[in-house]
């Protein structure tokens, strides 16, 4: 239903599929991996009951942010994505969007995600600088640094501070637990993702955190993965969550474990495939927090 929607204004206007596949609203997992952990962050600063207005606000801001972070990424990689065979097809590197274009549909995304951060409070406001700033710098890391996914890791944790400042008005120092938990998380899935690429960026020169961790890679992945369960354990005691949160912390163990496995071979395709499933993890965990504070009257929620 999802596709058949957007292919529906692909009809409406002849273009409106290069821009779809632009902003990767045809990819929905990039929003997935950022909205799953920003509502868990939310739902724990609303103390299992965040106000409505703030859950809309976040959910519309991870979907245009990003859009708008793919539209900067696609500027940034426009003369090397069409030596990428996963990427080649993009509409910028294929001169389907021009650069103006792109830039003109990147302004406006970050003017509709800057009005509803309005909405919140004036520290989510100041916080929101940041989160652009760190988003726009990411795409440009990879020519720089083996440490790309760390800026990503950044930038995909930044909504959880600001979720906490929207909502309380304030940036508790437990807050930083669960952004790093994100951070640390989201530079081992992205590795998996960089793995697809490892023999494609090799020979065009750009850098990832696959290439730096080499054989070791996959060992690294899980070791991140399990760092990032410690620091929301730590989360968890002095967030007060019970048992439930927990056993969503043993689903997403299991999501990992069963990753680590199926990358034992290193095939590009598996390790993509890899990288998608890690939303499960993300969604597991925010099931978690759900019944968590849904059931935390009963006996067994501690």
């Amino acid at each position: 239903m999802y596709t058949h929607l957007l292919h529906s204004f692909n009809r409406l206007h002849p273009r409106a599929w290069d821009f779809i596949q632009l902003m990767r609203l045809d990819k929905p997992i990039g929003i997935y991996l950022l909205l799953w952990p920003t509502l868990t962050a939310l739902l724990i600063a609303g103390k299992g009951a965040p106000s409505v207005a703030n859950v809309v606000i976040f959910t519309l801001g991870v979907i245009l942010m990003r859009s708008a972070g793919c539209v900067i990424n696609d500027f940034a990689d426009r003369n090397v994505d069409g030596h990428v065979r996963r990427t080649r097809e993009r509409p910028l590197a294929r001169g389907k969007i021009s650069v103006r274009e792109a830039w003109a549909l990147f302004a406006v995304l970050v003017a509709l995600s800057f009005g509803l951060v309005l909405m919140t409070n004036a520290v989510t406001v100041w916080l929101s600088f940041g989160a652009l700033a760190v988003a726009s710098l990411y795409p440009f890391m990879k020519r720089y640094t083996y440490y790309p996914q760390v800026v990503l890791g950044a930038a995909y944790s930044w909504g959880i501070l600001m979720c906490f400042t929207a909502e309380t008005g304030s940036l508790p120092p437990e807050a930083w637990l669960l952004f790093v938990a994100n951070l640390v998380w989201t530079v081992g899935y992205d590795t998996y993702y960089a793995m697809a690429d490892r023999e494609d960026d090799l020979k065009i020169g750009v850098k990832s955190t696959a290439i730096l961790f080499a054989e070791a890679d996959r060992a690294i992945i899980l070791g991140l993965q399990f760092l990032s369960l410690f620091c929301l354990m730590l989360a968890a005691a002095r967030f007060e969550l019970g048992l439930y949160f927990h056993l969503g912390l043993v689903g997403a163990a299991l999501c990992f474990l069963w990753e680590f496995w199926r990358t034992r071979h290193r095939d590009p395709l598996v390790c993509f495939q890899c990288f998608l499933h890690n939303h499960w993890a993300g969604l597991v965990i925010l099931i978690g927090a759900l019944v968590d504070y849904a059931l935390r009257s009963t006996p067994l929620a501690g």
